[in-house]
């Protein structure tokens, strides 16, 4: 009899236990496949909505070039050739030849300034970029220095915000009216969410419609999100126009919305971030670490949070609650010496 069910399959059970074991590894997995999935959709959507159009652009070009060449038979098919392609390149470093691009210069101070936050905050529009060799070689040592001089910046910068504008507001609602602190977090990141689209999308789309001629409000908020995600993709940029009134101060104006823009972003990111359930899905897809006993206390923040990089430098009682994490329910047990270290 005890032969027979050594043939059976694995015991009941033995398949959850192990999903359980593994839990992170088939969440990372599953989360992986996911990924590729998102990825292949997008290239599949993007080729099908762009291709057409690039095709038909293509289509215009060629007959625009063929008729110019009908039209003046003195000039060399290969002499055009030519001539098109080094206006091209030039027009890649962000020179035009067009006479109505002839006052504005690319690397007068605020435009470099401009170029500098672009570069230190990895937008990167790529519609100005170094000429000499000099230049680009001073580019790669001021990038490898000033891009984490930039994300120490903004970390700490941010989290100084972060005890402003989200955990001050929430424990004073949460101690003086006893609301929960979870419920309150959730309500704080969704309104502090819509000021951020009205503040730094919505209304500065609309100055863009009103100062670039060729704007339409769409292009104006994709231009917002461009730059605010760091995308940078350079297609629209401001300030490029022919005869832009006070050029010089509207490129510094735009330099400081991209930063403060960019701190907002990372604030409303991180305040999503500190709420409870995303926690506990994060937790779903991360590694779990064993850590000592000795160590919970000091490493009980996520690893992966903007305020985790600079909450294990010590400050004052006060501003250690403020920078507590959105989890309520939960008291801390006191603090008692060890025999041994007396």
């Amino acid at each position: 009899m005890g032969g027979r069910g050594r043939g059976r399959g694995p015991e009941p059970g033995s398949c959850q236990r192990w999903l359980h074991r593994n839990r992170s590894g088939v969440g990372f997995s599953l989360l992986a496949l996911a990924y590729l999935l998102y990825l292949s959709c997008g290239a599949l959507l993007f080729s099908s909505l762009e291709l057409p159009y690039e095709d038909s652009l293509r289509r215009e070009l060629r007959q625009l070039k063929s008729q110019f060449v009908l039209d003046n038979p003195c000039l060399a098919p290969d002499t055009l050739e030519r001539f098109l392609a080094r206006v091209l390149e030039a027009n890649n470093y962000g020179v035009s030849v067009l006479n109505n691009s002839s006052g504005k210069w690319n690397w007068d101070f605020t435009s470099s300034l401009f170029f500098a936050a672009t570069v230190l905050t990895t937008t990167g529009y790529g519609h100005t970029v170094p000429l000499s060799d000099g230049g680009k070689a001073f580019c790669i040592i001021y990038s490898v220095i000033g891009i984490p001089f930039t994300l120490l910046f903004f970390t700490s910068l941010v989290q100084r915000v972060m005890a402003l504008v989200t955990r001050r507001p929430i424990h004073y609602i949460h101690t003086r009216w006893g609301y929960r602190k979870q419920s309150v977090a959730l309500v704080h990141a969704v309104l502090l969410g819509l000021l951020l689209v009205l503040c730094f999308f919505v209304i500065p789309a609309a100055i863009f419609t009103q100062l670039e001629r060729d704007w339409s409000f769409l292009e104006s908020i994709y231009f917002c999100f461009i730059s605010l995600s760091t995308i940078g993709l350079g297609d629209y940029v401001p300030g490029e126009v022919q005869h832009q009134r006070l050029r010089k101060l509207y490129k510094f104006g735009i330099t400081i919305y991209l930063m403060i823009g960019l701190t907002a972003v990372l604030v409303v990111l991180e305040t999503f971030c500190e709420l409870n359930k995303l926690k506990e899905l994060k937790r779903i897809f991360y590694l779990k670490k064993d850590k000592p006993e000795d160590e919970i206390k000091i490493l009980d923040h996520d690893q992966l949070s903007f305020p985790s990089v600079v909450d294990s430098v010590p400050f004052g009682r006060e501003q250690h609650k403020l920078s507590e994490p959105f989890v309520s329910g939960l008291k801390a047990h006191p603090f008692t010496e060890d025999p041994s270290n007396r």
